[in-house]
Protein backbone atom coordinates (compact mmCIF):
# COMPACT_ATOMS: atom_id res chain seq x y z
CA UNK A 1 0.00 0.00 0.00
CA UNK A 2 1.34 3.42 -0.95
CA UNK A 3 1.14 6.04 1.78
CA UNK A 4 -1.28 8.92 1.26
CA UNK A 5 0.12 12.28 2.43
CA UNK A 6 -2.43 15.03 3.00
CA UNK A 7 -0.60 18.32 3.61
CA UNK A 8 -2.48 20.94 5.63
CA UNK A 9 -0.90 24.40 5.55
CA UNK A 10 -0.63 26.61 8.62
CA UNK A 11 -2.46 29.50 6.96
CA UNK A 12 -5.47 27.32 6.18
CA UNK A 13 -6.25 26.42 9.80
CA UNK A 14 -9.30 27.75 11.62
CA UNK A 15 -8.35 30.87 13.63
CA UNK A 16 -9.65 32.27 16.91
CA UNK A 17 -8.50 35.73 18.04
CA UNK A 18 -9.77 36.90 21.42
CA UNK A 19 -7.31 39.61 22.45
CA UNK A 20 -5.73 37.51 25.20
CA UNK A 21 -5.71 34.41 22.95
CA UNK A 22 -4.45 33.56 19.49
CA UNK A 23 -5.45 30.02 18.58
CA UNK A 24 -5.13 28.02 15.39
CA UNK A 25 -7.17 24.83 15.09
CA UNK A 26 -6.19 21.90 12.87
CA UNK A 27 -9.67 20.35 13.23
CA UNK A 28 -13.22 21.57 13.80
CA UNK A 29 -13.32 23.25 17.21
CA UNK A 30 -15.82 25.41 19.11
CA UNK A 31 -17.79 27.50 16.61
CA UNK A 32 -15.47 26.47 13.77
CA UNK A 33 -17.12 23.46 12.17
CA UNK A 34 -16.39 21.59 8.96
CA UNK A 35 -18.08 18.16 8.74
CA UNK A 36 -15.20 16.97 6.56
CA UNK A 37 -12.55 17.97 9.12
CA UNK A 38 -13.53 16.58 12.52
CA UNK A 39 -10.62 14.21 13.22
CA UNK A 40 -7.80 12.12 11.81
CA UNK A 41 -7.29 8.65 13.20
CA UNK A 42 -7.98 9.04 16.93
CA UNK A 43 -6.91 12.70 17.06
CA UNK A 44 -9.85 15.09 17.46
CA UNK A 45 -8.14 18.33 18.50
CA UNK A 46 -4.76 19.90 17.77
CA UNK A 47 -4.83 23.52 18.89
CA UNK A 48 -1.82 25.81 18.55
CA UNK A 49 -2.38 28.44 21.26
CA UNK A 50 -0.66 31.62 22.41
CA UNK A 51 -1.99 33.08 25.68
CA UNK A 52 -1.07 36.54 26.98
CA UNK A 53 0.46 37.02 30.46
CA UNK A 54 -2.02 37.19 33.34
CA UNK A 55 -4.79 35.56 31.30
CA UNK A 56 -5.96 32.11 30.32
CA UNK A 57 -8.79 29.62 30.17
CA UNK A 58 -11.11 29.85 33.17
CA UNK A 59 -12.49 26.72 34.83
CA UNK A 60 -14.38 24.59 32.31
CA UNK A 61 -15.49 20.95 32.01
CA UNK A 62 -14.25 17.96 30.03
CA UNK A 63 -15.44 14.36 29.80
CA UNK A 64 -14.12 11.12 28.26
CA UNK A 65 -11.06 12.59 26.57
CA UNK A 66 -7.30 12.17 26.84
CA UNK A 67 -5.84 15.70 26.73
CA UNK A 68 -2.10 16.14 26.15
CA UNK A 69 -0.42 19.55 26.46
CA UNK A 70 3.02 20.41 25.06
CA UNK A 71 4.51 23.83 25.85
CA UNK A 72 6.83 25.47 23.32
CA UNK A 73 7.58 28.71 25.19
CA UNK A 74 6.66 30.29 28.53
CA UNK A 75 4.82 28.36 31.22
CA UNK A 76 1.23 27.25 31.80
CA UNK A 77 -0.45 26.75 35.19
CA UNK A 78 -2.89 23.82 35.42
CA UNK A 79 -5.46 23.33 38.20
CA UNK A 80 -8.35 20.87 38.27
CA UNK A 81 -11.25 19.69 40.39
CA UNK A 82 -9.47 16.45 41.29
CA UNK A 83 -6.86 18.45 43.20
CA UNK A 84 -4.06 18.34 40.63
CA UNK A 85 -1.80 21.33 40.14
CA UNK A 86 1.03 21.66 37.65
CA UNK A 87 3.37 24.18 36.07
CA UNK A 88 4.00 23.05 32.49
CA UNK A 89 7.10 24.30 30.68
CA UNK A 90 9.02 23.32 27.53
CA UNK A 91 10.22 19.73 27.69
CA UNK A 92 7.55 18.67 30.16
CA UNK A 93 4.73 16.51 28.79
CA UNK A 94 1.35 16.67 30.55
CA UNK A 95 -1.69 14.44 30.30
CA UNK A 96 -5.14 14.93 31.83
CA UNK A 97 -7.67 12.11 31.58
CA UNK A 98 -11.10 13.70 31.77
CA UNK A 99 -12.81 10.36 32.37
CA UNK A 100 -16.27 10.57 33.86
CA UNK A 101 -15.93 14.34 34.26
CA UNK A 102 -13.45 16.97 35.45
CA UNK A 103 -13.17 20.74 35.70
CA UNK A 104 -9.89 22.50 35.02
CA UNK A 105 -8.29 25.85 34.25
CA UNK A 106 -5.15 26.77 32.32
CA UNK A 107 -3.57 30.14 32.99
CA UNK A 108 -0.48 32.10 32.10
CA UNK A 109 -0.29 33.49 35.61
CA UNK A 110 2.77 31.92 37.23
CA UNK A 111 4.60 34.29 39.59
CA UNK A 112 6.79 36.63 37.58
CA UNK A 113 5.32 35.57 34.24
CA UNK A 114 5.72 38.41 31.75
CA UNK A 115 5.79 36.58 28.42
CA UNK A 116 3.10 34.83 26.38
CA UNK A 117 2.84 31.06 26.73
CA UNK A 118 2.82 29.10 23.49
CA UNK A 119 1.55 25.54 23.60
CA UNK A 120 -0.06 22.81 21.55
CA UNK A 121 -3.00 20.97 23.07
CA UNK A 122 -4.12 17.69 21.58
CA UNK A 123 -7.14 15.50 22.36
CA UNK A 124 -7.52 11.80 21.57
CA UNK A 125 -10.42 9.48 22.31
CA UNK A 126 -9.83 7.07 25.21
CA UNK A 127 -10.38 3.36 24.69
CA UNK A 128 -12.70 3.22 27.72
CA UNK A 129 -15.39 5.67 28.81
CA UNK A 130 -16.18 6.70 32.36
CA UNK A 131 -12.78 6.10 33.94
CA UNK A 132 -11.58 7.92 37.06
CA UNK A 133 -10.13 11.30 36.05
CA UNK A 134 -6.35 11.48 36.26
CA UNK A 135 -3.29 13.64 35.71
CA UNK A 136 0.36 12.95 34.91
CA UNK A 137 3.36 15.04 33.89
CA UNK A 138 6.92 14.09 33.04
CA UNK A 139 10.01 16.10 32.07
CA UNK A 140 11.55 14.50 28.97
CA UNK A 141 14.15 17.19 28.26
CA UNK A 142 17.08 14.81 28.71
CA UNK A 143 15.55 12.34 26.23
CA UNK A 144 14.94 15.11 23.69
CA UNK A 145 18.52 16.32 24.06
CA UNK A 146 19.81 12.84 23.19
CA UNK A 147 18.11 13.17 19.82
CA UNK A 148 15.71 11.08 17.79
CA UNK A 149 11.97 10.68 18.01
CA UNK A 150 10.97 10.46 21.69
CA UNK A 151 7.66 8.88 22.85
CA UNK A 152 6.23 11.39 25.32
CA UNK A 153 2.62 10.24 25.80
CA UNK A 154 1.49 6.75 24.92
CA UNK A 155 -0.81 3.85 25.57
CA UNK A 156 1.23 1.59 23.28
CA UNK A 157 3.22 -1.43 24.53
CA UNK A 158 6.94 -0.70 24.70
CA UNK A 159 6.52 2.99 25.51
CA UNK A 160 6.63 2.61 29.28
CA UNK A 161 9.02 5.56 29.66
CA UNK A 162 6.35 7.98 28.41
CA UNK A 163 3.42 9.36 30.34
CA UNK A 164 0.52 6.96 29.92
CA UNK A 165 -2.68 7.74 28.07
CA UNK A 166 -5.76 5.57 28.17
CA UNK A 167 -5.66 4.69 24.48
CA UNK A 168 -3.72 1.56 23.51
CA UNK A 169 -3.74 2.50 19.82
CA UNK A 170 -2.09 5.93 20.08
CA UNK A 171 1.25 7.49 20.96
CA UNK A 172 2.63 11.01 20.75
CA UNK A 173 6.29 11.43 19.80
CA UNK A 174 8.39 14.61 19.83
CA UNK A 175 11.76 15.52 18.34
CA UNK A 176 14.01 18.55 18.57
CA UNK A 177 16.18 18.66 15.48
CA UNK A 178 19.26 20.61 14.42
CA UNK A 179 19.83 21.64 10.81
CA UNK A 180 20.29 18.55 8.67
CA UNK A 181 19.16 16.09 11.34
CA UNK A 182 16.37 13.71 10.44
CA UNK A 183 14.07 11.14 12.02
CA UNK A 184 11.89 8.41 10.56
CA UNK A 185 8.18 8.56 11.28
CA UNK A 186 6.58 5.52 12.95
CA UNK A 187 5.06 2.87 10.70
CA UNK A 188 1.34 3.00 11.40
CA UNK A 189 -2.06 3.06 9.67
CA UNK A 190 -2.38 6.73 10.67
CA UNK A 191 0.31 9.27 11.48
CA UNK A 192 -0.12 12.99 12.10
CA UNK A 193 2.94 15.23 11.79
CA UNK A 194 2.80 18.78 13.16
CA UNK A 195 5.66 21.22 12.67
CA UNK A 196 5.69 22.98 16.02
CA UNK A 197 8.79 25.10 15.40
CA UNK A 198 11.03 25.82 12.44
CA UNK A 199 11.01 24.38 8.92
CA UNK A 200 11.47 20.76 7.82
CA UNK A 201 11.28 18.64 4.70
CA UNK A 202 9.15 15.49 4.67
CA UNK A 203 9.96 12.67 2.29
CA UNK A 204 7.21 12.60 -0.33
CA UNK A 205 5.75 15.99 0.65
CA UNK A 206 8.59 18.51 0.39
CA UNK A 207 9.09 21.59 2.54
CA UNK A 208 6.91 22.24 5.57
CA UNK A 209 6.97 25.43 7.61
CA UNK A 210 6.02 26.13 11.21
CA UNK A 211 2.34 25.37 11.76
CA UNK A 212 2.03 23.01 8.79
CA UNK A 213 0.72 19.48 9.37
CA UNK A 214 0.56 16.29 7.36
CA UNK A 215 -2.03 13.53 7.76
CA UNK A 216 -0.50 10.28 6.59
CA UNK A 217 -2.57 7.19 5.90
CA UNK A 218 -0.36 4.12 5.71
CA UNK A 219 2.79 5.71 7.14
CA UNK A 220 5.88 3.76 6.13
CA UNK A 221 8.73 5.42 8.01
CA UNK A 222 8.99 8.55 5.87
CA UNK A 223 11.89 10.74 6.98
CA UNK A 224 11.59 14.27 8.33
CA UNK A 225 14.70 16.45 7.94
CA UNK A 226 15.22 19.80 9.66
CA UNK A 227 16.26 22.80 7.57
CA UNK A 228 17.32 24.66 10.73
CA UNK A 229 16.49 24.23 14.40
CA UNK A 230 13.04 22.60 14.45
CA UNK A 231 10.61 20.75 16.68
CA UNK A 232 8.01 18.27 15.48
CA UNK A 233 5.12 16.43 17.13
CA UNK A 234 4.03 13.10 15.67
CA UNK A 235 0.96 11.04 16.57
CA UNK A 236 1.20 7.33 15.76
CA UNK A 237 -2.29 5.77 15.61
CA UNK A 238 -3.37 2.22 14.94
CA UNK A 239 -7.13 2.75 14.73
CA UNK A 240 -9.56 5.54 13.92
CA UNK A 241 -12.77 7.04 15.25
CA UNK A 242 -15.65 4.68 14.51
Amino acid sequence: MTADLDVRRAADRFHTAAGWLESHHSFSFSHHYDPGNTHFGLLLVSNDDVVAPGTGFDTHPHRDMEIVTWVLGGSLVHQDSAGHNGLIHPGLAQRMSAGRGILHSEKNDAAGSAEPVHFVQMWVLPDEAGITPGYEQLDVTADLDRGGLVPVASGRPGHEAAIRIHQKDAALHAARLKAGESVALPTAPYAHLFVARGNVALEGAGQLVEGDAVRITGAEGQRVTAEGDAEVLVWEMHSTVQ
